[in-house]
């Protein structure tokens, strides 16, 4: 028997001042999450997941606080999911079906370490 891991899946995506979503595009985008979202839970494979908001601190090594949110690479984080799979190579396999990838995002996974 194989034991479950689990693995982070991190969502990144480029945020656009210049193309708004039109509220269709929002809808179409919300039920593409909720299947792929629904699929893990329906598997018993999701652990649990949240979507970042846009308001945000950064803490710097200075203990100084700036205003925003990190971006890098033109790229911020979006979210996260906790899902449970038996290797990396399967949890990737999963992320493969990931909403954000059809919008040009990024999904990276990685392994979850016990503290």
């Amino acid at each position: 028997m194989v034991s479950k891991k689990e693995f982070m899946l991190l969502f990144r995506y480029e945020p656009s001042t210049e193309y708004q979503p039109t509220e269709a595009d929002m809808n179409e985008m919300h039920q593409q999450w909720g299947a792929f979202i629904g699929n893990m839970a329906i598997q018993e494979k999701l652990v649990s997941t949240h979507q970042l908001g846009f308001e945000g601190l950064q803490i710097f090594a200075d203990r100084s606080v700036g205003e925003g949110i990190h971006i890098a690479e033109r790229q911020t984080l979006g979210g996260n999911m906790i899902i449970s799979a038996n290797s990396l190579l399967e949890a990737a396999e999963m992320a493969k079906n990931c909403p954000i990838l059809s919008v040009g995002g990024t999904v990276e996974v990685r392994a979850i370490q016990p503290m």
